[in-house]
This record gives C-alpha cells, structure tokens and sequence, in this order.
C-alpha cells in the first residue's frame, strides 16, 4: 500500500520528513519551498487516490500562485503535528 493511498498514511509520512528536516536544522523558508514544490508535482503528476487529495488537487488547479504557497504553509502545519520521529 502507498502512502498515499490513506490521506492519514500521507499526513504521518509528510510530518516525519518534516521532522527528520527540522532536525536536521532546515530552515522553514525552505521546508516551505519543498512543500510547494511537492504540492505542485503531485497536483500535476500523481493522480489522486483519495478524496482529500482530489480536494487539494482541485485548490491548487486553481490557485495562484501565493494561493499554492499559502496551501503548502497550511500543510505543513497541519502535519507539524503528525509522524512519529520527534
């Protein structure tokens, strides 16, 4: 099963590499950057498994650009939170 079958397996999943890279003394400029970077490829490369991600893959469709940045912000807070490596 991919982790992004399960939108629950995709937050955890973002929220330990979110935390391998904080740890690593990344700065959140650039996780912010990576998130963007990740929401526009699997907007426009993955298809959708479940409907959370068909709801995002719809925002970022028709987002602007700060729009989309302001998206990936909001993900990266949400999985802040989420995964297991603290």
């Amino acid at each position: 099963m991919s982790v992004l079958d399960n939108f629950d397996s995709w937050k955890d999943f973002l929220g330990d590499r979110l935390h391998q890279a904080q740890g690593k003394g990344m700065e959140n400029d650039t996780v912010s950057g990576i998130a963007y970077e990740i929401g526009d490829y699997l907007a426009t490369k993955v298809d959708a498994k479940n409907t959370e991600e068909k709801i995002l893959r719809d925002l970022w469709t028709v987002a602007s650009k700060d729009e989309k940045q302001a998206i990936a912000n909001i993900m990266v807070k949400l999985v802040q939170d989420n995964g297991h490596t603290r």
